[in-house]
């Protein structure tokens, strides 16, 4: 079995769960590459979310999953070094960029931050992956092994299974050390993951990998970045991708019978979850690690336009989903301002 270079991925190869072999090539990210998203407009427009359809989705999924799934272990070159001349992530979406403290950074400092910013944002995924495959677990435990949609859900689980064994990997090569949630966020974690209901269960997975895939579409297509950075992208943007079609099949379906009170209940929960989820990106150790007061830096980049406008970029088409559907609205409209998400006017 030969592991394929992180940088230097042939565009016609494909990746397959059965081989363990995949490639992560630039060509292979596209949206077009996937095929979990055809159809979705018809379907809204139809209001065709129905059972039938909810396994004729989930089908289409699992037959997408079997044509082109990775093995990250071996379908990443883990061995190659990280280079040091160039930075992991856009110096425009760096927490500091355009803050006085960015401008007394030289520049290997700045690319260490790059460095050590997404070893944080995929510590943040193997976090939230963790309470979704539980949240996942829960969903199918009631279910019929024998549906599709339900296999989707064991799919899926070992889709994050694989891709959290990546981050793991990714961030030892980038940061050597990984990061923990703060006590705060770490406890709500265990209650989201344990109490969440059908509509949370859904947005929450929506909001969170529309946040990573829209920062990861733009590293694949820039090639100036680390490889590595890359290659991990272009796994998890092509499998991501399905993950979301279901989420946004599944939310439409359970949203729709939920009444007043429980749809005012997941509107504020699911605020909570965009306000930690995002807030909590940057880790103030990444900060110390590049020698600068993470207490000063924290605050820098809380109030640093240029990120704010970054986060807010990343989550707009979660945010355009979940204000369509009527998931942002009263109270909770104050956390998902606070958060930077929406505009002050909404």
């Amino acid at each position: 079995m030969t592991r394929t270079e992180t940088g230097n991925a042939g565009a016609d190869s494909r990746g397959t769960r059965n081989t363990g072999t995949g490639n992560t090539g630039a060509g292979n990210t596209g949206a077009g590459n996937t095929g979990t998203r055809s159809g979705e407009s018809d379907n809204r427009r139809t209001g065709n979310t129905g059972a039938g359809n909810r396994e004729l989705v989930a089908e289409r999924l699992l037959r997408s999953s079997a044509r082109l799934s990775y093995d990250p272990v071996t379908a990443i070159d883990w061995t190659a070094p990280v280079d040091p001349d160039r930075y992991a992530a856009r110096p425009e979406r760096l927490s500091l960029y355009g803050t006085p403290l960015w401008d007394r950074l030289t520049e290997a400092q700045r690319r260490e931050l790059s460095r050590q910013e997404v070893a944080s944002i995929a510590t943040s995924g193997i976090w939230f992956e963790a309470i979704l495959m539980q949240m996942l677990i829960r969903h199918a435990y009631d279910g019929d092994p024998a549906a599709s949609h339900i296999q989707w859900a064991y799919t899926e689980i070992a889709d994050e299974c694989r891709h959290s064994v990546m981050f793991a990997k990714f961030i030892g090569k980038m940061a050597a050390a990984g990061f923990r949630p703060d006590p705060v966020a770490h406890a709500l974690g265990k209650v989201f993951k344990s109490t969440s209901n059908g509509p949370l269960t859904f947005a929450g997975a929506l909001f969170v990998e529309e946040l990573l895939d829209q920062m990861q579409r733009e590293a694949v297509t820039d090639e100036t970045l680390d490889p590595l950075t890359r290659a991990v992208a272009r796994i998890h943007v092509t499998e991501e991708a399905r993950h979301m079609r279901y989420a946004r099949e599944e939310l439409r379906r359970v949203w729709a019978r939920r009444g007043g009170v429980s749809r005012a209940y997941s509107r504020f929960v699911l605020a909570v979850v965009a306000y930690f989820a995002t807030t909590r990106l940057i880790h103030p150790d990444c900060y110390a690690r590049v020698g600068l007061d993470p207490r000063a830096a924290r605050r820098a980049a809380r109030n640093n336009p240029h990120w704010r406008a970054s986060t807010a970029w990343f989550a707009r088409k979660a945010v355009a989903t979940f204000t369509e559907a009527g998931l942002i609205g009263g109270p909770s409209r104050y956390l998902w301002r606070k958060a930077g998400l929406i505009d002050h006017t909404a």
